[in-house]
């Protein structure tokens, strides 16, 4: 993908997916989350988790690609707005996590780019935690990005991706792993073009779009969490059980030995 990320349609897209991972993953708590491709795009600069990794596939380019923890708190001294490095490169289809280790995976057109997007899925349900948060970055086929993607196939400045991942695709998919959809937003109305001068000049499709085809946009985010069935939260054992009001106590209405010791000396 890094070949139309340089293009002035690259940089639109870029832009709005930041603006949308930044809002998404913002007030996600937790220990350990992951970006899965797309170097260009910071998805994790705005998450406070100690423990933030970017990892590669094969098929892209690694450069300065560094093992280990990308930032920690209070550790590395990493700002928020500082390129984050590759930590490691691995098969979206095959994840090498534990089962229930993640917090928040970040999936920006990872499934377009998968030769297998219901695995790479499976796997992503497989390393969440319960609670966890999933957030897709996707093409919208249904849109006018869409439909230039199919009629000009050969053109450089247009993303090399599959563009059978639609947003209700997706959400089946989603239930079918149970997870539930939190927020999706759909943006990028204007028409592909490679010219940056053009690309000011349809900017009021923005409005535009939100108006009057919401659904409709070039691209959508996803923000779904991972529901599991049955679970319930059991508490400490040391923990007593608290009295219910208006408890009747019995006592016992006896007088002292002392008292009847000296009642039997006067008799």
């Amino acid at each position: 993908m890094h070949h139309w990320t340089d293009s002035a349609l690259g940089h639109y897209l870029l832009e709005w997916e930041q603006q949308r991972c930044d809002e998404a993953v913002a007030d996600i708590f937790g220990y350990h989350a992951l970006q899965l491709g797309l170097p260009e795009l910071q998805g994790l600069r705005n998450n406070r988790m100690p423990h933030r990794w970017l990892a590669l596939d094969g098929n892209e380019p690694v450069q300065n690609a560094k093992a280990g923890t990308v930032a920690q708190a209070g550790g590395l001294g990493v700002s928020a707005a500082s390129p984050v490095p590759a930590a490691l490169v691995a098969d979206a289809t095959a994840l090498p996590f534990a089962e229930a280790s993640l917090d928040l995976l970040l999936m920006p057109h990872t499934l377009e780019a998968s030769c297998d997007p219901h695995a790479a899925l499976r796997e992503a349900a497989r390393v969440l935690m319960p609670e966890g948060r999933l957030v897709v970055c996707g093409l919208n086929p249904m849109s006018l990005l869409g439909m230039q993607r199919r009629l000009e196939r050969s053109a450089g400045y247009l993303p090399d991706l599959n563009l059978g991942m639609d947003y209700w695709r997706l959400r089946d998919w989603l239930r079918l792993l149970s997870f539930e959809v939190e927020a999706v937003q759909f943006g990028c109305y204007r028409p592909a073009t490679q010219s940056a001068q053009w690309l000011n000049r349809w900017k009021f499709m923005e409005s535009l779009g939100h108006r009057c085809w919401p659904v409709l946009g070039g691209a959508y985010c996803v923000v779904a969490v991972k529901r599991v069935q049955g679970m319930r939260l059991i508490g400490p054992s040391w923990r007593g059980r608290a009295a219910p009001a208006g408890m009747q106590v019995p006592v016992a209405n006896r007088q002292p030995p002392d008292r009847v010791w000296r009642n039997k000396e006067k008799n």
